[in-house]
């Protein structure tokens, strides 16, 4: 399995005989990105190949990250296991720059790490001290050209349709400009973010195998402007949570995820409204076996906890109050300062523990998932836990529905009872037997049918 390919914010090393190069890469990526990642035991293809690794090899490569690289970091060294090879992990960043490493300053370019000149230099802090104002509001280097017309008028359908900009889609220009997001032919950063396809974001997102960081089941990047990103999240999180499939007589089933939907996806925008982008570090999103981490780099207002925002006694902190207000407009986000309450009394209906936890980097929320998704019968309703695995068509569904409330159908009686052909549902219900959904017990003419419990579904797309 390949874990992806070397950008300006991964690299991977062979052994630690490379250390030394790992350690320029590590300076030029921080200076280039504010942060990045680093393999040891990952060929520069991305193939794994491993490495011996001893509770020195650890130490070394520490004490050489605390020795070379100046001013100081604190990165995280993990061992993990990609094909069941050990690797060493190492993620990082800072705010600091320029960083050093060996006495001599590198700038990331493509893949490779370049020497700074001394007139570079000087060029890269005065560029660096420009960004310590209000990002979002800030020109970009994006034009009107950029804008991907069909993002920017579903934006405007939106908001018509919420009722919270009341003129209706015209032409790009003026659109951005009665948003007040254009300035000599650029545009502001929020603009850049929301309305450009091709953008700087980038989101990684990894399932891992126990509760710890380490063995990867699945490892995907996706890069997006901010309304794609939160889609492909929610999706990647709602494939690969557990639902239970209330089968209750209608044709229709009812499906109820391990966590709230709605928590998942308030969380998801505010990990995009909230960050800081002046930061390489991407949003994250984690799933282990007994949790959902959504992480997102930007750090919490000083003073502050989760639960004042939870109990109502502060207003909202906008670090990006430009984008803040055109995501309220589309109601992605709902009120200012009202994202946090309102997952937890998602969670808190659901029974589900949640947690915000302030990190020294940035911010994250985590949804611990229900040590049991049980199966229980409530008010004659059949419920079965399942995982979004077996994937099935709407007939096959509606086939199932009809044999979970009758057994002793034909397949003559479940064609009419679904407005299908006899030989439709029958080759539907050869495949239900297939996938192990169902059951025929006794002959094929007295027998009966029987729905499998403990079965694993998901919609055909």
């Amino acid at each position: 399995m390949k874990i992806g390919k070397e950008s300006e914010k991964l690299e991977f090393k062979m052994s630690g005989a490379e250390l030394k190069e790992g350690i320029i890469s590590i300076v030029a990526m921080l200076n280039k990105h504010g942060g990045g990642e680093l393999y040891f035991g990952i060929r520069n293809d991305g193939t794994p190949v491993g490495m011996d690794i001893a509770e020195k090899t650890l130490r070394d490569i520490s004490q050489a990250i605390d020795n070379r690289i100046e001013p100081k970091i604190y990165p995280q060294i993990n061992v993990v296991y990609v094909d069941e090879k050990s690797c060493v992990h190492i993620t990082f960043s800072g705010d600091d720059a320029p960083y050093f490493a060996y006495g001599r300053v590198y700038i990331r370019v493509a893949d490779e790490d370049r020497v700074l000149s001394s007139a570079e230099l000087k060029d890269f802090i005065l560029k660096k001290n420009a960004w310590r104002i209000v990002w979002d509001s800030e020109l970009s280097d994006k034009t009107i050209s950029d804008v991907d017309d069909a993002v920017i008028k579903d934006y405007i359908e939106r908001a018509n349709s919420v009722g919270r900009i009341d003129f209706a889609y015209t032409t790009k220009e003026e659109v951005l400009n009665k948003l007040g997001l254009i300035e000599n032919g650029k545009l502001k950063n929020a603009a850049y973010l929301l309305f450009v396809g091709s953008n700087m974001l980038e989101i990684q997102m990894a399932i891992f195998a126990g509760t710890e960081r380490l063995t990867f089941n699945d490892i995907k990047r996706e890069s997006g402007s901010v309304a794609q990103l939160v889609k492909v999240a929610e999706k990647y999180i709602r494939n690969n949570i557990r639902w239970r499939v209330v089968l209750d007589g209608s044709i229709k089933r009812k499906e109820i995820p391990e966590i709230p939907i709605d928590a998942i996806r308030e969380a998801l925008v505010n990990s995009y409204c909230h960050r800081l982008y002046t930061s390489s570090q991407n949003n994250e999103i984690t799933i282990h076996s007994n949790r959902i981490e959504i992480y997102n780099p930007g750090t919490f207002p000083e003073g502050l906890t989760p639960q004042d925002f939870i109990d109502g006694n502060e207003r909202s902190i906008k670090r990006n109050p430009l984008l803040a207000q055109l995501m309220y407009y589309t109601k992605d986000i709902e009120s200012f300062g009202t994202g946090l309450k309102r997952i937890a009394n998602a969670c808190d209906d659901a029974g589900v523990k949640v947690e915000f936890k302030l990190l020294k980097k940035g911010f994250a929320v985590i949804f611990y998932r229900p040590d049991e998704f049980l199966t229980t019968d409530k008010n004659g309703d059949v419920v079965r836990n399942v995982v979004r695995n077996v994937v099935i068509n709407k007939t096959e569904q509606a086939v199932l529905m009809v044999v979970s409330n009758n057994s002793e159908l034909t397949a003559d009686e479940i064609a009419k009872a679904i407005s299908k052909s006899s030989r439709t549902v029958q080759r539907h219900l050869e495949s239900l037997q297939k996938k192990n959904l169902v059951r025929r017990v006794g002959s094929t003419k007295a027998g009966t049918w029987e729905v499998i419990d403990n079965v694993d579904i998901g919609d055909e797309q």
